[in-house]
């Protein structure tokens, strides 16, 4: 999955002809924003979300787009990832917590995590919040059960949500 921003040209067609190359490598536009507010040298920003098979098929139509005169701003790839999020509660702190998100780093490749802790109650009690995503449906299943799985053993009660 590609994300790309150009900028074509003010006149009638541009839109389309910036498009078209797309299907000329065999690509699948996933989404389009024709955006005539960002302006630029009389040029005007597009977004498109499109599947392209290869590297060699995304050079294949950036050159297409140069020799069209469309002006490429930007391209990056786009990874979907799956959230999940969990809320911990126990005597836990800082450094466990990053122990455990270690020990998950072994099990699943963790794209992005959030950590935030509460303040102790005074029963030396703390509730933490784990927001976590990872790549596939398959990895998210392996997270729960690691979390789970840790939790118990560290006698941390381990709550996933239900989103």
């Amino acid at each position: 999955m590609v994300n790309a921003d150009i900028f074509v040209k003010d006149v009638p067609g541009q839109l389309v002809g910036s498009l078209e190359p797309i299907s000329l490598v065999d690509g699948n536009i996933v989404g389009v924003v024709h955006n005539r507010e960002n302006v630029v040298n009389g040029r005007i920003g597009v977004n498109i979300t499109f599947e392209i098979g290869s590297a060699e098929d995304l050079e294949k139509l950036k050159a297409i787009w140069k020799g069209k005169d469309i002006l490429i701003s930007q391209i990056s790839s786009v990874i979907e990832t799956f959230p999940m999020e969990y809320v911990l509660i126990g005597d836990i702190g800082p450094a466990q917590i990053e122990k455990l998100i270690g020990n998950a780093e072994k099990t699943v490749a963790l794209e992005s995590v959030d950590v935030r802790f509460s303040s102790r109650t005074s029963d030396k009690k703390r509730t933490a919040m784990i927001s976590a995503h990872v790549r596939s449906e398959d990895d998210l299943r392996k997270l729960n059960v690691f979390m789970i799985s840790a939790c118990r053993k560290a006698n941390i009660v381990c709550i996933r949500s239900v989103s």
